[in-house]
């Protein structure tokens, strides 16, 4: 898989992938790191799919990374979103604003949390 700066250039996204069925989550994060996916991508925008997709990966986290976003215009909800992507993936890759909202509100927090390697 070709890999940039950011790491591969395809991934599998959870938007109406999975949702919060762990079990569907399983048999098709299975068959795409199987196949060499190595990049996934979630929200908490997209229900129950970082739950599910964290159960997924449970044994392969280390071998792949994990895309996902804040998506809040709140800091503190944002922080809380955090909390929970860290509890469920132990860390994020790459940590994305969804739709930019309140952006400016979350970009200070979230590069402390980068700095200090969460």
């Amino acid at each position: 898989m070709e890999e940039r700066r950011l790491g591969p250039v395809v991934g599998l996204g959870t938007w109406n992938t999975f949702g919060g069925d762990a079990s569907l989550a399983g048999h098709v994060v299975g068959a795409a790191v199987d196949a060499g996916c190595r990049l996934f991508d979630s929200s908490p925008m997209y229900g129950g799919a970082e739950a599910s997709l964290s159960t997924a990966l449970r044994d392969r986290r280390d071998g792949v990374r994990v895309a996902t976003k804040i998506w809040s215009p709140s800091t503190d909800a944002g922080r809380e979103q955090f909390r929970r992507q860290l509890g469920w993936f132990g860390r994020v890759d790459l940590e994305q604003i969804h739709n930019l909202a309140a952006w400016r509100d979350h970009l200070p927090w979230l590069e402390r949390e980068r700095e200090a390697g969460r």
